[in-house]
Protein backbone atom coordinates (compact mmCIF):
# COMPACT_ATOMS: atom_id res chain seq x y z
CA UNK A 1 0.00 0.00 0.00
CA UNK A 2 2.36 2.34 0.62
CA UNK A 3 4.51 1.55 -2.63
CA UNK A 4 1.34 2.46 -4.35
CA UNK A 5 1.12 6.00 -2.54
CA UNK A 6 4.71 6.76 -3.42
CA UNK A 7 3.85 5.22 -7.25
CA UNK A 8 0.38 7.28 -7.37
CA UNK A 9 1.62 10.70 -5.43
CA UNK A 10 3.35 12.29 -8.84
CA UNK A 11 0.08 11.52 -10.62
CA UNK A 12 -2.17 13.13 -8.30
CA UNK A 13 0.21 15.98 -8.12
CA UNK A 14 -0.06 16.64 -11.36
CA UNK A 15 -4.03 16.31 -12.04
CA UNK A 16 -4.58 18.42 -8.84
CA UNK A 17 -2.52 21.04 -10.48
CA UNK A 18 -4.03 20.90 -14.17
CA UNK A 19 -7.57 20.65 -12.09
CA UNK A 20 -7.00 23.45 -10.12
CA UNK A 21 -5.76 25.69 -12.95
CA UNK A 22 -8.54 24.64 -14.95
CA UNK A 23 -11.03 25.14 -12.66
CA UNK A 24 -12.00 21.44 -12.93
CA UNK A 25 -11.35 20.17 -9.18
CA UNK A 26 -15.58 18.87 -8.76
CA UNK A 27 -15.23 17.41 -11.89
CA UNK A 28 -12.28 15.38 -11.85
CA UNK A 29 -12.35 14.40 -8.29
CA UNK A 30 -15.88 13.01 -9.43
CA UNK A 31 -14.34 11.58 -12.85
CA UNK A 32 -11.42 9.84 -10.68
CA UNK A 33 -13.44 8.13 -8.00
CA UNK A 34 -15.31 6.76 -11.31
CA UNK A 35 -12.21 5.59 -12.63
CA UNK A 36 -11.42 3.87 -8.86
CA UNK A 37 -14.25 2.12 -8.84
CA UNK A 38 -13.65 0.59 -12.60
CA UNK A 39 -10.25 -0.29 -11.69
CA UNK A 40 -11.50 -1.89 -8.00
CA UNK A 41 -13.87 -4.46 -9.62
CA UNK A 42 -11.87 -8.12 -9.60
CA UNK A 43 -12.23 -8.75 -13.02
CA UNK A 44 -11.06 -5.43 -14.31
CA UNK A 45 -8.09 -6.09 -11.44
CA UNK A 46 -7.24 -9.47 -13.67
CA UNK A 47 -7.47 -7.47 -17.18
CA UNK A 48 -5.05 -4.72 -15.76
CA UNK A 49 -2.40 -8.19 -14.77
CA UNK A 50 -3.29 -10.21 -17.91
CA UNK A 51 -0.75 -10.32 -20.39
CA UNK A 52 -2.78 -10.40 -23.34
CA UNK A 53 -4.73 -8.19 -22.92
CA UNK A 54 -2.55 -5.42 -24.84
CA UNK A 55 -2.94 -1.56 -23.75
CA UNK A 56 -5.94 -1.06 -26.53
CA UNK A 57 -7.92 -3.49 -24.80
CA UNK A 58 -7.49 -2.37 -21.28
CA UNK A 59 -8.12 1.07 -22.24
CA UNK A 60 -11.47 -0.42 -24.29
CA UNK A 61 -12.78 -1.84 -20.80
CA UNK A 62 -11.57 1.38 -19.19
CA UNK A 63 -13.96 3.25 -21.83
CA UNK A 64 -17.22 1.25 -21.70
CA UNK A 65 -17.15 0.83 -17.75
CA UNK A 66 -17.48 5.10 -17.82
CA UNK A 67 -20.19 4.84 -20.37
CA UNK A 68 -17.96 7.44 -22.32
CA UNK A 69 -18.27 9.87 -19.32
CA UNK A 70 -14.57 10.77 -19.86
CA UNK A 71 -13.51 14.29 -21.18
CA UNK A 72 -10.80 14.39 -23.65
CA UNK A 73 -8.50 15.03 -20.92
CA UNK A 74 -9.28 12.27 -18.58
CA UNK A 75 -9.15 10.18 -21.69
CA UNK A 76 -5.20 10.82 -22.09
CA UNK A 77 -4.55 10.18 -18.34
CA UNK A 78 -5.87 7.01 -18.52
CA UNK A 79 -4.03 5.82 -21.68
CA UNK A 80 -0.99 7.26 -19.44
CA UNK A 81 -1.48 5.52 -16.65
CA UNK A 82 -1.58 1.67 -19.29
CA UNK A 83 1.58 3.10 -20.65
CA UNK A 84 3.77 3.41 -18.01
CA UNK A 85 1.49 0.41 -16.01
CA UNK A 86 0.07 2.26 -13.31
CA UNK A 87 -4.05 1.92 -13.76
CA UNK A 88 -3.52 -0.04 -10.75
CA UNK A 89 -3.15 2.26 -8.88
CA UNK A 90 -5.91 4.63 -9.87
CA UNK A 91 -7.73 4.29 -6.40
CA UNK A 92 -4.73 5.43 -4.44
CA UNK A 93 -4.53 8.57 -7.17
CA UNK A 94 -7.97 9.43 -6.99
CA UNK A 95 -7.95 9.15 -2.70
CA UNK A 96 -4.80 11.67 -2.96
CA UNK A 97 -6.31 14.07 -5.43
CA UNK A 98 -9.15 14.10 -3.00
CA UNK A 99 -6.71 14.91 0.14
CA UNK A 100 -5.39 17.88 -1.92
CA UNK A 101 -8.68 18.95 -3.15
CA UNK A 102 -9.95 19.21 0.69
CA UNK A 103 -7.11 20.85 2.11
CA UNK A 104 -7.24 23.99 -0.68
CA UNK A 105 -11.03 23.69 0.19
CA UNK A 106 -10.42 24.33 3.86
CA UNK A 107 -12.49 20.96 4.06
CA UNK A 108 -11.48 18.92 6.84
CA UNK A 109 -13.54 15.04 7.58
CA UNK A 110 -14.77 14.11 11.16
CA UNK A 111 -15.69 10.59 12.13
CA UNK A 112 -18.50 10.31 14.07
CA UNK A 113 -19.29 7.08 16.26
CA UNK A 114 -22.06 7.98 17.76
CA UNK A 115 -24.67 5.19 20.50
CA UNK A 116 -27.64 5.91 18.67
CA UNK A 117 -28.60 6.85 15.22
CA UNK A 118 -28.03 11.17 15.09
CA UNK A 119 -31.08 13.10 13.79
CA UNK A 120 -30.32 16.00 11.07
CA UNK A 121 -30.81 18.97 13.55
CA UNK A 122 -28.33 17.39 15.84
CA UNK A 123 -25.74 16.72 13.27
CA UNK A 124 -25.95 20.26 11.74
CA UNK A 125 -25.60 21.71 15.66
CA UNK A 126 -22.53 19.41 15.99
CA UNK A 127 -20.74 19.84 12.58
CA UNK A 128 -21.34 23.78 13.44
CA UNK A 129 -19.45 23.51 16.37
CA UNK A 130 -16.30 21.26 14.99
CA UNK A 131 -16.60 23.98 12.12
CA UNK A 132 -16.00 26.60 14.96
CA UNK A 133 -13.59 24.69 16.88
CA UNK A 134 -11.48 23.72 13.56
CA UNK A 135 -12.00 26.77 11.62
CA UNK A 136 -12.28 24.83 8.72
CA UNK A 137 -15.95 23.20 6.73
CA UNK A 138 -16.05 19.86 8.40
CA UNK A 139 -17.57 16.90 6.09
CA UNK A 140 -19.05 14.44 8.37
CA UNK A 141 -19.06 10.11 8.27
CA UNK A 142 -21.43 9.04 10.90
CA UNK A 143 -21.86 5.62 12.24
CA UNK A 144 -23.49 4.03 14.90
CA UNK A 145 -21.80 2.19 17.44
CA UNK A 146 -23.94 0.91 19.89
CA UNK A 147 -21.30 -0.58 21.96
CA UNK A 148 -20.58 3.22 23.20
CA UNK A 149 -23.65 3.27 25.65
CA UNK A 150 -24.17 6.22 25.22
CA UNK A 151 -22.79 9.82 23.70
CA UNK A 152 -20.33 10.35 20.51
CA UNK A 153 -16.50 9.66 19.55
CA UNK A 154 -15.57 12.08 17.26
CA UNK A 155 -12.05 11.56 15.50
CA UNK A 156 -10.98 14.41 13.74
CA UNK A 157 -7.32 13.84 11.92
CA UNK A 158 -5.25 13.42 15.06
CA UNK A 159 -7.28 14.50 17.27
CA UNK A 160 -9.98 12.32 19.56
CA UNK A 161 -13.23 13.82 21.28
CA UNK A 162 -14.78 11.12 23.16
CA UNK A 163 -18.15 12.13 24.84
CA UNK A 164 -19.04 8.45 25.47
CA UNK A 165 -20.86 6.81 28.47
CA UNK A 166 -18.30 3.94 28.04
CA UNK A 167 -15.46 6.83 27.82
CA UNK A 168 -16.30 8.41 30.80
CA UNK A 169 -16.63 5.20 32.47
CA UNK A 170 -13.33 3.86 31.72
CA UNK A 171 -11.66 7.01 33.16
CA UNK A 172 -14.10 7.05 36.30
CA UNK A 173 -12.35 2.97 36.74
CA UNK A 174 -9.23 4.50 35.78
CA UNK A 175 -9.16 7.32 38.02
CA UNK A 176 -10.71 4.91 40.95
CA UNK A 177 -7.40 2.65 40.57
CA UNK A 178 -5.04 5.19 41.21
CA UNK A 179 -5.96 5.99 44.13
Amino acid sequence: MAENLTIARPYADAVFTSADAGGKLQAWSKALRRLAMIVSDPNMHNAIGDPKVGPEQLYGLVAAGTGGALDAEAQNFVRVLIDNDRLSVLPEIATLFDSLKDEREGVIEAQIQSAFPVDDASLAQLVGDLERRFKRKVRPQVTVDPALIGGALITVGDEVIDGTVRGRLASMASALRAE
